[in-house]
């Protein structure tokens, strides 16, 4: 993408006002290690920066093709892959999910109860692919000391190493739904289970579609599942913040689990990738599918995807569960 303030009608002196805040809020006080930002618009760079340092106990500062991990940035991947077979013709929004993953069909929705006495009843309709990709199926994280999560705790669903997408979809069929699917929204595990059907539906690893459909017609040449041995060098370390604020490594570049190509390939949040690729990804989105000569996504299509999907037209204040409920 083009560097050009002025046909992204932007004021380049006003955009730099990005970095001294970022700098003075941020790096200085060490809320975060460093960062990269970028601003477009009509398909133009106005403003880019990399600030700060990549990795703070090694010095590296922070470079402009530097490899994060885009966490749960992966979804809106996930989400176009399999809306691409949706235009092919491979599923409807209001399939049910059974019908690729045979043992949902016997799937509960917790009433009460909690341990192993939870009151558990048949969902009213079953979980359909609009849920899965909606965040409505009834699923969750795990992350709370509701009776519901706790069984996911219990049950130690597994994403890690030797895990697999077609073995996770078993283990989340034998947890019970927080609610009846299409009735209320929860974040949780929908888009790994979407990650699932890519793979049932098209044949294909989710890695290895990814690659085929949609990373290597856009160029984005730096996002995978992990990062290969000769770009460690630009890889990012991983900090948390403390209780103090301080900043704590937790996931070091050198040493990271990302060296290794998983088995387990997590829609919902398995990516790593460059600020530029996912520019990419993004434009191609703003210019409704298309890139240049490459077709990712029909326009028809993503303005359907944009629509709410939320029962009877609602939104989040009303109808969401949980901490990430979005309706701050």
């Amino acid at each position: 993408m083009e560097f050009s303030p002025e046909l992204a009608e932007f004021d380049a002196s006003r955009l730099n006002r990005i970095t001294e805040f970022l700098e003075r809020n941020y790096i200085e006080p060490q809320k975060i290690a460093g960062c990269q930002v970028a601003v477009a618009r009509h398909g133009y760079l106005g403003y880019t920066a990399a600030l700060g340092q990549m990795d703070i106990e090694r010095s590296k500062p922070m470079r402009d093709d530097t490899i994060f991990r885009i966490y749960s940035m992966t979804k809106p991947i996930t989400s176009i892959a399999l809306m691409q077979l949706y235009e092919r013709g491979l599923f409807q929004l209001n399939d049910p999910v059974h019908r690729v993953i045979p043992s949902w069909k016997a799937q509960k929705v917790y009433v009460g109860g909690e341990g192993d006495n939870l009151e558990l009843k048949a969902p009213d309709s079953p979980v359909t692919f609009r849920h899965v990709l909606s965040h409505m199926a009834g699923l969750s994280y795990g992350w709370t000391d509701h009776p519901v999560d706790l069984a996911y705790q219990k049950s130690g669903i597994n994403r890690g190493e030797g895990a697999t997408l077609g073995g996770f979809v078993e283990q989340l069929s034998e947890l019970p739904l927080f609610y009846s699917p299409g009735t209320r929204w929860r974040y949780s595990f929908a888009t790994d289970v979407c990650g699932h059907l890519v793979e049932a539906l098209s044949g294909q690893p989710l890695d290895e579609y990814f690659q085929a459909h949609i990373f290597e017609p856009l160029g984005m040449n730096d996002t995978s599942f992990s990062v290969a041995p000769e770009k460690v060098d630009r890889f990012a370390a991983n900090y948390q913040r403390r209780r103090d604020k301080t900043l704590k490594l937790i996931d070091d570049p050198a040493s990271s689990t990302y060296l290794k190509h998983p088995t387990f390939f997590s829609g919902g949040g398995g990516l790593t990738g460059t600020l530029s690729d996912y520019l990419k990804f993004c434009e191609m989105l703003r210019l409704e599918g298309r890139v240049g000569g490459e077709r990712i996504i029909g326009s028809r299509t993503l303005r359907m995807m944009h629509q709410n999907h939320l029962p009877l037209g609602g939104d989040l204040a009303s109808l969401a569960m949980g901490d990430f409920s979005e309706t701050a």
